[in-house]
């Protein structure tokens, strides 16, 4: 059973004092595990720090910690005049050589994407050179609008040789690497970096955002086990909807 978003939830939250587990760190795991779950949906309300201390039998400022664990973890978040509330859930990725149309189904969201340029043309000198194009070579330019559960995530700006270019229609149904796969095109390695802008007019028009709201961005490009270079692309992802995972190895 789901919450009720327009009255603070009453969560079923077994605390047992003899454990060797912090006491807020119990009332916070028991909280984030309905969050996993679904019971407690985006934008569902919590009971205030009074409300859970009385019925746990929990001292204020356990409760407090174990609410503002979570709220670090970016999962709650405190508004003045309303409570604490879930927030809107957000993608987090593993930066690997991956797409994410293919990363959006794995974690079960419905990935849609609305192709707004496909254009195949002359390159730029600046397109010849980063593809290493033969003369006369010509590119398909893309731009991308990417949805998550019908919410825009990401802007993706994309340069490919023609000779190898996925169609419209196989772009609108399936992810880039994926169209390229099934030609016969796979990505061995790729360079990337990530960086951060805020939202100008058009960014945030496509994205629905305000002018000024932090964007996540990542440029890539991608080579085949050969060496050849198969695209080279710059991305913009809300930072309030999206975020990066890195696993960091002792070297």
């Amino acid at each position: 059973m789901t919450a009720d978003p327009a009255r603070p939830t009453e969560l079923s939250i077994p605390i047992e004092r003899g454990s060797s587990t912090p006491l807020y760190l119990q009332l916070s795991a028991a909280i984030e595990g309905a969050i996993r779950e679904g019971t407690l949906v985006p934008g569902s309300r919590i009971e205030n720090e009074l409300q859970l201390a009385g019925r746990l039998g929990l001292s204020r400022p356990t409760v407090r910690q174990g609410i503002q664990e979570l709220v670090d973890k970016g999962l709650l978040v405190r508004k003045r005049g309303v409570g604490t509330q879930v927030v809107e859930s957000q993608v987090n990725r593993p930066v690997a050589l991956t797409s994410l149309y293919d990363d959006l189904a794995r974690e079960g969201k419905h990935p849609r994407t609305e192709v707004l340029e496909y254009r195949i043309g002359r390159p730029t000198a600046e397109a010849a050179g980063r593809l290493l194009l033969d003369t006369g070579e010509l590119v398909l330019d893309l731009m991308r609008v990417r949805y998550a559960d019908d919410e825009p995530l990401a802007v993706m700006r994309n340069t490919l040789p023609e000779r190898i270019a996925p169609s419209r229609e196989d772009l609108l149904e399936k992810g880039l690497y994926a169209a390229l796969r099934e030609r016969g095109i796979a990505t061995a390695v790729g360079h990337q970096r990530i960086g951060a802008i805020t939202a100008d007019e058009e960014n945030a028009a496509l994205l629905g955002e305000t002018v000024g709201a932090a964007l996540l961005t990542m440029d890539r490009k991608s080579f085949a086990n050969d060496g050849a270079v198969i695209e080279y692309g710059h991305h913009v992802y809300r930072a309030s909807r999206y975020s990066f995972e890195v696993t960091l190895v002792d070297g």
